[in-house]
């Protein structure tokens, strides 16, 4: 590149720079959910996730200096783990699996909230007139029914459906003014054709799911009547009732870990969160350093295509001035001039494929890729070699493949959710188990209200000196020859007075009862646990496999490492040999012992063998990243921090070297 396009394009960066906003400055630090604190509230609050982070790190623009970024190897692996967006994205898988461990520690879905107009209007029985005809056994049009009848409701939950666990609490209260018609003779003699009830319904309950496969719940409910109907002896009343049930299932869906097997398999999984990453992070860091020490050896064969064009630029001019001075002929400068165009055409294909491994490689290092106008103008300067060492000192094989066995994230990943499908599989097997549910509730009620006096409608005289009044009639107020209806006096009283007949439990009620639902033939049951047996013998084959596959791996990479060094060693001495001969064709050709088209074949060959050593220097720094890999070392042999790739954030600094000079 020229010193003018280099001022050139500095000055277009620094005006770039100064017109346009830097995101990078602006990137959050944290992507954890934040949860509510409000008190209570805050379980009905969604946390808030923070926004994605799309700008880069202030550590990339810290190296660029004079439309220049300066990278080590070590620089180029921190910016790798602030900026890489395929990291970034991995960042939120542990986040995922906190929040899935949530999800599956609250257990599943109870049923609904009954609705509110199933409760509106309805009366307890004994009360009010449909109360009193409900529990006489008469059936009234216009009422609802109240016998809490809900075993089929609680038994659709029996399976191995893990209950909810999270306590769930259900209010309802609902108001209703209704009429009813009455052609009941003791109605139309009272003058009443239309009995009017002004009704509040209140429910409470709290349901609680049992992890070895059942649920309590306890129920309070109280119904407050007032209506105008002249036989009502307790107006207005409240009918309190408090119950207790349980619920628990005996064959499917019994046991702890039935029930609790995908909590244990979300902390698996959680657990296991830090080694998926670090394979993650494994995978990146390979590829980094493939695409930097790619970028270094396409900078070498660009020197490499330079020289060869300089050393056939030279050769064409001394031939040209032979021509001029009569000592060769014309067609011997043809020649040559052919092999100038040809190392022109080496040399532009050279630096193309340098451009595109920048662009790969800026691509790596960024989260908005050429979008940041400083990083798109730049060119890399990559400020380490490509070294290889006079020996590997490999350790013996056993050691290597015990290493590999320890380290290898996907190994281990594989066995952890094997694991995991021999728990998850504890769900299919339990459920070719027939369904038995074994039930029980014990409930107390009770009744009070305002007295009042009700006059019977035939035999109301009370004949004179006559003593035996039955029980509940007394003497009319006002009217002594006539008999009215009391109410017991137990009954007489507000809410409190009815409370005290349910904590004393002076009208209890008690139910118990099982449910058992076998399936005929119970071919979907059977299919699902075998399916699931059969799968998890696959994946065992399946880990054995790619445990035997593991061995094989180590000792292929040791053989490629060795391969490779072969290779490049073999290169070096060829490019050598090929550099001797040209120098010793050129002198030939100088005392007019040789021909221009040997010195240029001779220049061919030799640029030819610079390719091949610059390929062989590649392809031993791909094998050592592949080694590494394999063995599953690269972070250490990097030292890179599993913490600092989950943080995004390296604590090295990073800074130019004094001398920047290529």
């Amino acid at each position: 590149m020229r010193l003018s396009d280099s001022v050139h394009r500095g000055l277009a960066v620094t005006l770039a720079a100064a017109c346009v906003t830097p995101v990078w400055s602006q990137v959050p630090q944290d992507i954890t959910p934040a949860r509510p604190q409000t008190p209570m509230l805050r379980w009905y609050e969604a946390p808030v996730v923070p926004p994605v982070r799309t700008g880069n790190s202030l550590r990339i623009h810290d190296l660029i200096r004079a439309g220049k970024l300066y990278l080590t190897v070590q620089d180029a692996i921190a910016l790798t783990l602030e900026n890489n967006i395929d990291l970034e994205s991995a960042r939120y898988n542990p986040l995922l699996n906190e929040w899935n461990l949530e999800l599956f520690s609250a257990g599943g879905a109870l049923p609904g909230v009954p609705s509110g107009s199933s409760q509106a209007g309805s009366v307890a029985s004994g009360q009010g007139v449909n109360g009193s005809q409900a529990a006489a056994g008469v059936s009234t049009g216009g009422t609802n029914s109240n016998n809490n009848n809900t075993a089929n409701a609680t038994i659709s939950q029996i399976g191995p459906v893990t209950p909810s666990l999270d306590p769930t609490v259900q209010i309802a209260e609902t108001f209703s003014h209704k009429s009813y018609l009455q052609p009941d003779l003791v109605f139309i003699q009272a003058g009443q054709y239309n009995i009017i009830d002004l009704t509040r319904n209140n429910s409470t309950s709290i349901t609680e799911g049992l992890i070895s496969g059942g649920q309590v719940s306890a129920t309070f409910k109280n119904s407050y009547l007032n209506e105008n109907a002249v036989t009502d002896l307790l107006n207005p009343s409240s009918s309190p009732t408090l119950s207790l049930s349980i619920q628990h299932n005996f064959l499917q869906g019994f046991g702890v870990g039935v029930n609790s097997r995908n909590i244990v398999v979300a902390k698996n999984t959680l657990a296991m969160s830090d080694t998926v990453f670090k394979g993650q992070v494994i995978s990146v860091i390979a590829n980094v350093l493939t695409l930097y020490y790619g970028l270094v050896a396409d900078y070498e064969d660009v020197k490499a295509k330079q020289s060869a064009l300089d050393v056939a630029q030279k050769f064409y001019e001394d031939n040209k001035k032979q021509v001029q001075i009569g000592t060769m002929a014309p067609l011997d400068v043809t020649t040559a001039e052919a092999q100038v165009a040809s190392s022109q055409q080496d040399l532009i294909v050279s630096q193309t494929t340098l451009q595109q491994q920048q662009v790969s490689l800026k691509n790596t290092l960024s989260r908005n890729g050429l979008a940041d106008p400083l990083l798109a103008e730049a060119d890399i300067v990559p400020l380490d070699r490509i070294e290889i060492p006079e020996h590997d000192n490999l350790p013996p094989l056993k050691d290597l493949i015990a290493t590999a066995r320890t380290n290898r994230t996907d190994l281990i990943i594989e066995a952890e959710n094997l694991k995991n499908s021999e728990i998850t599989a504890t769900g299919t097997a339990n459920a070719v188990l027939p369904q038995l549910a074994g039930l029980a509730s014990a409930s107390a009620q009770g009744l009070s209200g305002d007295a009042r006096v009700v006059p019977l409608v035939s035999g109301s005289e009370v004949k004179a000196g006559s003593s035996g009044i039955p029980a509940g009639l007394v003497p009319c107020p006002g009217n002594p020859k006539a008999l009215c209806e009391v109410p017991n006096s137990y009954f007489v009283g507000g809410i409190g007075t009815a409370l005290g007949q349910v904590f004393r439990r002076n009208f209890p009620s008690e139910r118990a009862g099982a449910f058992l639902a076998p399936t005929v033939r119970n071919r979907q049951a059977l299919a699902d646990a075998t399916i699931d047996q059969l799968t998890i013998r696959q994946n065992e084959l399946q880990l054995r496999k790619d445990q035997n596959q593991l061995v094989v791996d180590v000792a292929n990479q040791v053989i490629g490492l060795q391969q490779a060094r072969t290779r490049y060693e073999a290169a070096v001495r060829n490019r050598i040999l090929e550099q001797q001969l040209l120098d010793a064709e050129q002198k030939k050709f100088s005392l007019g012992a040789s021909t221009t088209y040997n010195v240029v074949q001779q220049q061919r060959d030799l640029a030819t063998a610079q390719s091949s050593e610059v390929a062989a220097l590649v392809a031993y720094s791909t094998a050592r990243v592949s080694f590494d890999q394999t063995l599953g070392t690269t972070l250490e042999n990097n030292h890179v921090s599993v913490q600092e790739a989950l943080s995004g954030h390296v604590s090295r600094l990073s800074a130019l070297p004094a001398n920047t000079g290529n």
